[in-house]
């Protein structure tokens, strides 16, 4: 065991390295921060994992967002009660429509000054821990439990105002979260512990890999929460500004459901041309070569890592659903150390269609210079979300033997 728990720790240094070596700004790196909040996801992933108490904190915060997402639900089964309450419900009903009821409530929220009030003060107490803007610091945690189409939704205000290398930021940080209604179906599938481990370990190494690979210095003046009284703007009426929040939901969620299925069609069209080449050859197998060397990292011998990279192919191109039915059956005769690293590395949303979904939001809500940058850099997008899960199933496989 101690010589896979080095090959384990020499892992995570790799993934570090690697974070380093395609960093658009190495000067730039703030390594203060990136080792307190190393140190932070380390205590976490202990107290997670040794402590029952860890794992019901988080729990109970991701059944309150539950709650919230169960609340939408009934609004849309009054306009389409066959597509909810259902077995199996559809991508569109699960993780799209409740941005319907999630944005003009935090939109409600920001309109009477509370949610700018508590952005201020946990971006603050947050920022003060790990160095990272108060904004930034706050999404993180907003990430965690809303996903990321939905923190990305309500922040619509704070996005028009950033300036472009910010907004990048966040949109790296959004290849890394799941949402908080789905929980309860990963639970179902895999094991509940890992699956509540690796949500708060996303979120604080959302914040390392970003800092490792696209550095942003903020300055006093524009670390600062928006508000829609910002530069002498009038308010809006409530019901003309609600509308529009209503109205703007809608009109992101088509946005989002158009590059979604573009972006998976086009991953299917690119595996159907490998295939007239090499009946083998496809990108889930090729992804599965390249990640081999990344599962060793994590500690394990020779068959379990190579089971691991297939997966770890299949999630970015599919998605974690794929992953999670194809191997929840055989999961237990794996080891323990196994089962830890995978259940960690599947639990995001880092995959080719997450690319779509974040283009897509940021589409709808931000101008055109700021979508060109995020466009230009869906290669750091990617890298991005594959750094976070690499590191999370490293970081918590220290503590699962």
């Amino acid at each position: 065991m101690t010589g896979y728990l080095l090959i384990n720790v020499l892992g995570i240094l790799v993934f570090i390295g690697i974070g380093v070596l395609f960093s658009k700004k190495r000067k730039e790196i703030q390594w203060r921060s990136v080792g307190v909040l190393l140190l932070l996801n380390l205590v976490v992933a202990w107290f997670l994992t040794s402590f029952v108490i860890g794992r019901e904190i988080i729990a109970a915060a991701a059944a309150g967002f539950n709650w919230l997402i169960s609340v939408a639900y009934e609004g849309i089964a009054f306009a389409f009660p066959d597509w909810v309450h259902v077995p199996q419900m559809n991508f569109f009903t699960s993780a799209l429509l409740p941005i319907l009821l999630v944005v003009p409530m935090f939109d409600i929220l920001t309109y009477i000054g509370i949610l700018p009030f508590i952005i201020k003060w946990i971006g603050k107490g947050l920022a003060f821990i790990t160095r990272e803007p108060k904004f930034e610091s706050f999404f993180a945690i907003e990430m965690m439990f809303l996903g990321n189409t939905e923190a990305l939704a309500v922040s619509s205000l704070q996005l028009k105002r950033m300036k472009a290398d910010r907004c990048l930021t966040l949109a790296m940080m959004s290849m890394s979260c799941i949402t908080a209604a789905m929980v309860g179906i990963y639970t179902k599938m895999m094991p509940g512990e890992y699956i509540i481990t690796a949500i708060p370990l996303n979120v604080i190494n959302a914040l390392i890999v970003t800092n490792l690979l696209h550095p942003v210095r903020v300055s006093e003046e524009e670390d600062t929460v928006a508000t829609v009284t910002d530069g002498g703007r009038k308010r809006e009426p409530f019901f003309s500004f609600l509308g529009n929040s209503i109205l703007g939901a809608g009109r992101l969620i088509l946005i989002i459901c158009a590059n979604v299925i573009a972006f998976v069609a086009l991953a299917k069209l690119i595996d159907m041309l490998l295939v007239l080449i090499y009946p083998a050859l496809t990108l889930e197998n090729i992804l599965g070569v390249i990640m081999f060397p990344f599962a060793w990292l994590m500690g394990l011998d020779t068959s379990e890592a190579f089971v691991l990279a297939q997966n770890m192919g299949t999630k970015l191109v599919t998605n974690e659903f794929v992953v999670m039915l194809g191997i929840q059956d055989t999961l237990a005769t794996y080891s323990t150390h196994f089962q830890g690293v995978m259940t960690v590395f599947v639990t995001s949303f880092a995959n080719f269609s997450t690319l779509g979904m974040i283009i897509g939001a940021f589409k709808g809500m931000v101008d055109d210079d700021k979508n060109d940058l995020i466009s230009r850099n869906v290669g750091y997008m990617l890298l991005s979300g594959i750094l976070v899960s690499l590191m999370s199933a490293g970081i918590a496989g220290l503590f699962i033997w």
